[in-house]
């Protein structure tokens, strides 16, 4: 789900990585409750190095993932998954894989645009490029990610504050799962350790 993003030359196939997964016990039947053994995934199927958040997706972590994708490059967020693919508060039974690629920031009104082009068919739209200055976060009103869940072919807008909420309340394992008399690969510390707060970002090799 990240290949498109990362602008690679040709997109590795779900089998594959599916396939790896499995071969380094990081899966059992498609799940990924594990922030760090996704980071890990990611540098083996992809050629791109990852860069593993915790301690949840406000502060100094939102500034990160802001500039990060500024600069062009995507976001791997684990977060609850409502019926329409948006976030929601489900304590993780709902648990999934968003990749975030770009984001949309509301400014305040007074705040002095950086070298940004205006878009061509929506006023008061303007592009950022990736070499201009950071908007500092205390000139942002709104923010949104653009993001999709990870087998879903549609973008969405979501809300940052939801999805930090979603990911912030990731604690638990589903017990329909539980009861279902199959295997999954939960880490030592469950779910909130494997996922709460945790993001991963991807950028390509040099």
């Amino acid at each position: 789900m990240a290949g498109a993003p990362l602008s690679l030359p040709s997109g590795v196939p779900l089998e594959r990585i599916v396939q790896v997964a499995l071969q380094r016990g990081y899966t059992a039947q498609g799940e990924m409750f594990s922030a760090a053994d996704m980071a890990k995934l990611a540098e083996e199927v992809f050629p791109c190095t990852t860069q593993l958040l915790s301690g949840g997706l406000q502060g100094q972590n939102r500034e990160r993932i802001l500039q990060h994708l500024g600069a062009g490059f995507p976001v791997l967020i684990p977060y609850d998954e409502d019926y329409n693919h948006e976030p929601c508060l489900r304590n993780g039974y709902k648990a999934h894989w968003a990749i975030a690629s770009g984001a949309l920031l509301g400014l305040k009104s007074d705040f002095q645009l950086p070298a940004c082009q205006e878009d061509e068919d929506i006023p008061g739209l303007f592009h950022a490029s990736p070499t201009a200055s950071a908007v500092p976060l205390e000139a942002v009103a709104e923010t949104y990610l653009l993001s999709k869940q990870g087998k879903s072919c549609r973008y969405q807008l979501w809300n940052y504050s939801q999805v930090q909420e979603s990911n912030a309340q990731l604690t638990g394992f589903s017990p329909r799962r539980a009861a279902d008399g199959k295997v999954y690969i939960v880490p030592a510390g469950g779910v909130r350790e494997g996922l709460c707060g945790k993001a991963v970002l991807l950028r390509p090799r040099p």
